[in-house]
């Protein structure tokens, strides 16, 4: 879906959604034994819960990489996390216990349920999948009572940590539009249909098939009624779009459609077997950038203006002189992440000659560009920033800014790293003319 597509599909959905709430919500399902991944291994790891290389928290897993992508794109009214069920009540339990602690090994989770807005349920899973989904979207269902808004539900799977922005976004406004999405890839190899003793039946046309992934996205009250009629007619669906189709369209008129499918992406693959791991690894792409910014001193107490560094007030008797509120570290993070992603600079985006950005706070410029730079698949390995400042000293504070800054990022502390150097007394550093600041970042898809 080009981004053109998806902008025209997105208008439509306001025209249509206008006056009313869209509520979010999301299933990861994780309730499985990776029986496949763990073949003819005993007491082995979920393959959900091992840890993942290529997130951006040092230990993160693959249950956390896959949900954090929603939440960091997003905002959820509820979010149910399926774990294996069993009727001992004391293994049900350590169930429960190893989902959680495989979810919060990413740092990012410490916070991100804290203010509240967003429920948080770990859900028994069933005997099957579909099983297990329809436990966690009557879990889901029971927290998000606004009657007047438009319930729409994510169903991802727990061992697919590599979805990107830009699908999540692409399939909610295909499922807003049509009903119901799923990103899907045709099949590079040529497909055909056997018999129960390998022969050719059908000869399919390749153009025509489609190999879907997830997220599937649905309207929450219509999926969940839809897998209740699959429930009592004893059918058993190979996934939630063929519920849809079965028992969800047949009854809803001209309401809804039959699942709209929008481009996969190749790199959204599902960890079936430790070679996918690896094979994923081996795929990752790294970047470096580089962002360097400087600003004039200016007196405090003649000026108003006050010295920012990472979105801290620093006290000092100088402030940062410049068109935003001059915070010059987070000015120097923005230029490396834009520069190493290739969307533009700092200046591209908020030309200094637009009086809107004028005492812009930069902890929003920032955002606004990370947002860019996360749709485009990237994320965060790691933060390195230098500050060449004389006066105030700036040790006492870098708990506090690497906190600041890795919050407006949505990563951990960990990668983030601030130090600071003085101009001995030297140059426009030294005698507090000026302050600088040089940041390198790595990023990786």
């Amino acid at each position: 879906m080009t981004a053109q597509t998806l902008a025209t599909m997105m208008t439509k959905t306001k025209k249509t959604m206008t006056n009313r709430q869209i509520e979010l919500a999301l299933v990861i399902v994780a309730a499985g034994s990776s029986s496949r991944f763990n073949a003819g291994e005993k007491n082995c790891v979920k393959k959900e819960y091992l840890p993942l290389e290529t997130e951006n928290s040092e230990c993160g897993t693959v249950l956390s990489a896959a949900t954090k992508a929603f939440l960091e794109t997003k905002k959820f009214a509820a979010v149910a996390i399926t774990y294996p069920f069993s009727k001992n009540p004391d293994e049900l339990k350590e169930n429960e216990e190893q989902s959680r602690n495989a979810l919060f090994a990413d740092s990012f989770f410490a916070t991100a349920f804290s203010d509240g807005t967003t429920k948080l349920l770990f859900v028994p899973g069933g005997e099957t999948r579909q099983k297990s989904v329809k436990n966690a979207l009557e879990a889901v269902s029971a927290e998000m009572k606004n009657p007047s808004s438009a319930k729409i539900v994510f169903i991802h799977d727990g061992a697919r940590p590599f979805i990107k922005s830009s699908t999540i976004e692409e399939t909610l406004a295909a499922a807003l539009e049509s009903g119901a999405s799923v990103p899907g890839l045709q099949p590079t190899d040529t497909q055909k249909e056997i018999d129960e003793n390998g022969f050719i039946r059908k000869h399919l046309v390749r153009a025509t098939l489609s190999a879907v992934q997830t997220p599937q996205v649905f309207h929450l009250n219509e999926i969940l009624e839809g897998h209740r009629r699959a429930e009592e007619s004893n059918a058993e669906c190979t996934d939630d779009t063929e519920i849809w189709d079965k028992f969800v369209v047949p009854f809803a008129g001209e309401k809804f459609k039959t699942v709209r499918i929008v481009k996969g992406d190749s790199g959204n693959i599902k960890i079936t077997y430790k070679s996918d791991l690896k094979t994923q690894k081996e795929k990752t792409m790294v970047r470096v950038g580089i962002g360097y910014d400087k600003h004039i001193l200016v007196d405090s107490a003649e000026t108003g203006r006050k010295l920012y560094l990472g979105g801290v007030e620093i006290p000092s008797d100088k402030g940062e002189d410049g068109h935003s509120d001059g915070d010059v570290l987070l000015h120097a993070i923005t230029d490396a992440l834009l520069g190493a992603s290739a969307l533009g600079d700092i200046g591209s985006y908020f030309p200094p000659s637009d009086p809107k950005w004028k005492g812009a706070d930069s902890k929003l410029l920032l955002k606004k560009c990370w947002d860019d730079v996360k749709a485009a698949g990237w994320k965060i390995g790691n933060i390195d920033c230098v500050i060449a400042l004389e006066k105030p000293k700036f040790l006492p504070h870098r708990d506090e800014v690497r906190a600041s800054i890795a919050r407006t990022l949505g990563c951990s502390d960990e990668c983030v790293f601030v130090k600071a150097k003085t101009g001995e007394k030297t140059g426009d550093v030294g005698t507090r003319k000026v302050v600088e600041v040089w940041c390198t970042c790595l990023l990786e898809k």
